[in-house]
């Protein structure tokens, strides 16, 4: 090569003519600095590095598909090894072909400017980067809802790699979305062969034909296309490129799967902005307002959505309103009234409603009717027995509407179904509110709300089949149930549509459907209850009783049921006063089952807070209406809860006799989960009368009753107990993990009572192993529940376990609380007082 002589089948660098005569010219260099420096050729990535170029288009620069630009030319021909005396011939040599390539009609630079202010989409361009690499797809696609910023990513990838293609860059506006109807791919020929030089008169008039002049036009040259805004697969075939060298990028809202599955296409599927990237491009747009203003900047981007055309929208409003703060802009983003602002006075194309009006229009009768519908649905997250009820429509077709709005991207996919953000939803509900009377969004409510209604009775009487009278009856639905009728799948449909199921209760209660919210509660308290669910239990309670009016029939049984959770959460007097409301509630009604069982959770509350007469008081009360209706299921319970306040006062014969009666009927009548708490509380009972292996044994059968039933609570309960016999036994590692379990599994249902229980019970073993200071700090961390809650048993407990650690080395202190728990020990009447009384 020096001197200009050809070495080894390299040409001189005076008579290189083609590209790939320059590329050998390359890889020779490369070679020959190899051997000069005995060491291995530069890779890819090495001279990527050092260029700023990437190793994908070093790779096409050294293998003759892509000429060099001049810019960093003389960067990698100095990398390669060339000689100062080399480096000019090179560049004379890149020049010449970059010239003798030119071809000879005109070369086309028709890409827009760029939007100004891009912000974010770096994953999205690297995948464009990975697709139009060495070996990559010739053909991409970028797909996404309206204005979330498509045309702008493709300019922007577009402009980047627009070195990549020498002979120049075509772009064209398919119109698939927009006023007018979408330009045949024939009339789109056309418009291309005049950019690639041919006269009207020379363009042919058939539509095949012109495919075929287009396709001879390209064949050879390295181009870009960029097709933008596409509606069909059928629109775009045409206008491919017949063999290797250009690449083809097309902007679509539909996905286009015909040509991905057809063509080899490859989908970059576009998203709304995360919050980040929305509040930078925010900042790009209104730069230190942002800042001045962060959480009203971080709130205007989520009432956008995250949807770049909204932002900039937002900008301009924002800009035009100079004296408005952003929070007040944020304001005005909610629901219908959101597209009112988010619309320019002079350019009504970019308003955000005339744009998302573009997709809805391309949509088959019934999806249209599908998607409008949608505004009416009232969660987040629809599935499609949801909307065949809103529409009423089958399954089926309401699965096909779904498919079609995603194809669309009017929806997608979701954890729970299928959801649209919040723009989409309020566009919706507009062409609802348009296009549907107001008897038909009534009924399409009431469907959906029966339909909900129906589900959740079938779950429930599959998960909870001996409780089935006591829950209000619901009317069948005209749909198919949307779970399989067992109960592994009724509990997989009640966890995935928790949330769902919520926000429905939530609106039947805001929106003069009290029956409904109340219905929703009555069915689902006990699910709410063994999952831990309290939060949302209490929304859907709350919303339910505050509906109803005072004198409603169903206000007895939410009453109840809003005092349960109370009653986990360890709020005891807020409970004790519901369950005394709702048991004069059911009294005044005539409801005796119902009066029975508001009188079973009374008695709980009332063994909590120490009032143990009347504990049994109203659990006796309770009993004989439920033998006298014949309720053995409510027997049961209630015998189980006269057993545990038996087995506190001291009378473990009478504990043993209602525990293991309990226990029998439970089993009788196949619930698993009562015959597992029977059990424990009869384990528990073996323990004070020393039967240690009784008690093992009945507690782990009760453990294996609560898992099989998926009661984590109830499980927490009986690894609690477990714990006390081994400890009893001398097991007190073993003792700890168990314990250790308990306590995660109170915090994690919310079962206060069974973290307090927990909290005493690892410190008394711990007490037990010498470890007095970590016995104290549990101590008093279940004194502080105790004393929050009311469970004065548990206080009496702590205090006694408080003196204990502190025993052998401050008597009088701990004398001081082994006194306080005495006064309360005495004052419950419990065995526990003669035994502290002693050592006092």
């Amino acid at each position: 090569m020096p001197g200009g002589r050809a070495t080894r089948g390299v040409p001189a660098v005076g008579d290189v003519r083609t590209l790939d005569e320059l590329a050998g010219l390359l890889r020779g260099l490369r070679r020959r600095h190899a051997r000069r420096s005995a060491a291995p050729q530069l890779s890819y990535r090495d001279l990527a590095a050092a260029t700023g170029w990437s190793h994908g288009i070093i790779g096409e620069y050294l293998t003759g598909r892509v000429l060099p630009p001049t810019d960093r030319f003389d960067v990698l021909v100095r990398l390669l090894g060339a000689a100062p005396a080399e480096q000019g011939a090179l560049a004379t040599a890149r020049d010449r072909v970059e010239e003798l390539r030119r071809p000879r009609g005109p070369v086309p630079r028709q890409l827009p400017a760029e939007v100004p202010g891009f912000a974010g989409r770096e994953a999205e361009l690297s995948a464009l980067d990975a697709l139009h690499a060495v070996g990559g797809s010739t053909v991409s696609v970028v797909s996404g809802t309206g204005g979330v910023g498509k045309t702008a990513l493709a300019l922007r990838w577009a402009h980047r790699a627009a070195g990549r293609y020498p002979d120049g860059q075509l772009h064209l506006d398919l119109r698939g979305y927009s006023p007018g109807r979408p330009l045949p791919a024939s009339d789109a020929l056309g418009v291309l062969l005049r950019a690639l030089g041919l006269g009207r008169a020379e363009i042919p008039a058939g539509a095949d034909e012109r495919a075929a002049a287009y396709r001879s036009l390209l064949a050879g040259r390295r181009m870009l296309v960029l097709l933008d805004n596409a509606h069909s697969a059928a629109q775009v075939r045409p206008l491919l490129p017949g063999a290797a060298g250009c690449a083809v990028l097309v902007t679509s809202r539909d996905d286009l799967a015909g040509l991905v599955a057809r063509d080899g296409a490859r989908r970059v599927r576009l998203e709304v902005l995360p919050a980040a990237e929305s509040v930078a491009l925010l900042r790009t747009l209104l730069g230190d307002r942002v800042d001045a203003e962060p959480a009203a900047a971080g709130l205007l981007a989520a009432r956008c959505a995250g949807l770049p055309l909204a932002l900039r929208v937002a900008a301009e409003v924002a800009a035009a309103r100079a004296s408005a703060g952003l929070g007040a802009i944020a304001a005005e983003l909610t629901g219908v009234a959101a597209l009112d602002t988010l619309q320019l006075p002079d350019d009504p194309p970019s308003a955000v409603r005339t744009v998302l009006s573009w997709s809805h229009r391309h949509l088959t009768v019934p999806t249209a009717r599908a998607f409008a519908v949608l505004g009416l649905y009232p969660g987040r997250d629809v599935d499609a027995p949801s909307l065949a009820a809103l529409a009423e429509v089958s399954f089926e077709a309401a699965e096909r509407a779904l498919a079609d709005l995603v194809r669309a991207h009017l929806v997608e996919p979701s954890a729970a179904g299928w959801a649209m953000h919040d723009l989409l939803r309020a566009y919706a509900n507009e062409l609802a509110l348009s296009e549907l009377t107001v008897p038909e969004r009534r009924d399409a409510v009431t469907r959906l709300l029966r339909d909900h209604l129906a589900a959740a009775a079938a779950a429930m009487d599959l998960l909870f089949p001996h409780e089935r009278p006591t829950r209000p009856a619901v009317g069948a639905s005209a749909r198919p149930l949307p779970f399989a009728a067992e109960p592994g799948a009724a509990r997989r449909w009640l966890d995935i549509r928790r949330g769902e199921l919520v926000r429905l209760a939530v609106f039947a209660a805001g929106h003069d459907r009290a029956a409904d919210s109340a219905g929703l509660s009555s069915l689902l308290w006990r699910y709410f209850e063994v999952g831990g669910h309290h939060e949302e239990a209490l929304a859907v309670h709350t919303g339910a009783l505050a509906a109803l009016a005072p004198a409603a029939a169903e206000r007895a049984a939410v009453l109840a049921n809003l005092g349960t959770i109370h009653w986990w959460l360890g709020a005891y007097g807020q409970a004790r006063d519901e369950f005394a409301e709702s048991v004069r509630g059911f009294a005044a009604a005539g409801d005796g089952p119902g009066q029975a069982r508001a009188l079973s959770r009374l008695a709980a509350v009332h063994e909590r807070l120490g009032a143990y007469a009347q504990a049994m008081e109203c659990l006796g009360e309770a009993l004989g209406m439920a033998r006298t209706s014949g309720d053995r299921h409510g027997e049961a319970s209630l015998l189980l809860n006269r057993g545990s306040l038996h087995r506190r006062l001291g009378r473990c014969a009478h504990a043993v006799a209602h525990q293991r009666r309990a226990a029998g009927i439970f089993a009788g009548l196949g619930d698993v989960r009562l015959e597992a708490y029977a059990l424990g509380n009869l384990g528990v009972t073996y323990e004070l009368l020393g039967r240690y292996d009784e008690a093992a044994g009945a507690l782990e059968r009760a453990l294996a009753g609560c898992r099989a039933a998926g009661d984590p609570a109830g499980q927490g309960s009986a690894l609690a107990a477990l714990a006390s016999v081994r400890r009893r036994t001398g097991r007190h590692a073993e003792a700890l993990d168990l314990l250790g379990r308990a306590l995660a599994a109170g915090r994690q249902t919310g079962d206060r009572g069974l973290e307090t229980e927990a909290l005493n019970g690892l410190g008394e073993t711990l007490l037990a192993l010498g470890r007095c200071g970590d016995a104290g700090e549990r101590h008093r961390a279940a004194l502080a529940l105790a004393e929050r809650t009311g469970d004065r048993f548990e206080q009496a407990r702590a205090l006694e376990g408080l003196g204990d650690t502190i025993a052998a080395g401050q008597a009088g202190a701990a004398r001081e609380f082994w006194r306080r728990a005495l006064v309360i020990y005495t004052d419950l009447g419990v065995p526990r007082a003669r035994l502290l009384r002693e050592r006092v």
